[in-house]
This record gives C-alpha cells, sequence and structure tokens, in this order.
C-alpha cells in the first residue's frame, strides 16, 4: 500500500510539473528594424563620402524577451524614387549603398536623392539658405530572420552634389 501511495504520489508530482508548462513556449512575434546615423522627418541619410547608418534588428519574443539579431539578418533593399537628376537610383548592391554582416549601411555611389526647394516666397523665386530639403529618391530597407521580415525604413544618399547655394546634399 505504502508503494503504490508513494508511486501514486510520484505521478502526481510528475503530472503536476509537466502541465504548469504547457504552452509557454516562446516565440518570434515581430521585428523591429532601428537605425542610428542622421535624420530628417523619418528619413535616415548616407550624408557624404562614405557616410554611414548603422542598422540593428531585434527579435521581440512572445514572453517580452528582446534579443538583437542583426548579425543573423538578411537584407531586402529596393530603390525607391530618382536622384537629384532625375534619373533612377542604382540597384543595391556592393558599389551603391552595401551593408555588411553588423549592419553598417554606407553611402559609396555619388549620387544625391535630396534637392533644396525653391523660396517661392519671394519673386524671382531663389533657392533657401540654408537649405530646405526635399527627397526625391531613397532606398527602402527591411531586415529578415527566420521568416519574419520587420517594418521597411527609407535610406537617402547624400554623397554627391546638389543644387544647394552651401554645398552638400541632404540633412547632415
Amino acid at each position: 500500500m505504502k508503494r503504490t501511495a508513494s508511486v501514486l504520489a510520484l505521478f502526481l508530482t510528475a503530472f503536476a510539473l509537466l502541465s504548469t508548462s504547457c504552452g509557454t513556449s516562446d516565440y518570434i512575434k515581430s521585428l523591429t528594424l532601428n537605425a542610428n546615423g542622421s535624420s530628417a522627418g523619418g528619413t535616415f541619410n548616407l550624408a557624404g563620402v562614405d557616410g554611414t547608418v548603422q542598422l540593428s534588428v531585434i527579435a521581440n519574443y512572445n514572453s517580452g524577451k528582446l534579443i538583437d539579431v542583426t548579425n543573423a539578418t538578411t537584407w531586402t533593399v529596393t530603390p525607391q524614387g530618382v536622384d537629384n537628376t532625375g534619373t533612377p537610383l542604382p540597384p543595391y548592391g556592393p558599389n551603391t549603398v552595401p551593408i555588411t554582416g553588423s549592419g553598417l549601411m554606407t553611402g559609396i555611389v555619388g549620387i544625391c536623392t535630396w534637392e533644396d526647394t525653391l523660396n517661392t516666397t519671394v519673386t524671382p523665386n531663389v533657392l533657401w539658405n540654408p537649405p530646405v530639403w526635399k527627397i526625391d529618391g531613397w532606398y527602402q530597407v527591411t531586415a529578415t530572420y527566420r521568416n519574419f521580415t520587420s517594418q521597411p525604413i527609407a535610406v537617402g544618399v547624400g554623397v554627391a552634389e546638389s543644387n544647394a547655394p552651401t554645398g552638400g546634399c541632404g540633412p547632415s
């Protein structure tokens, strides 16, 4: 009788331990793509020759845990719009705006996706000084990790000269 009670108590203890962990497995809910670098109105800018933007990707888990997965991420970069001369942006690649395995995006190609707008409050219309920047094109970046894709971010390129009277290209 003692043996049966001991086996029953052991069985009930094991069952209780196993049943309390059911349904609590942790899983990824979403990804968040972050960028550190100069920005204007939510658009980041590769300012100047070899300008950089540091990207990072955070996996958001069901339990609330946050894990940096930048080094295990694949990138999708899609050109949107035109440069400040009206030319379509070159495709993403190692000679345009490459992204390293650690998420560092660098502006290499000599383009400018920003232009200084005209001040139409005066006659004749003149360029603003200091510039009031308008973006004509950008690279849309998303990150993918374990079949999850992040929200997109926009990255403009200010590597070439613009039409601004002060030189440079885009916000810095």
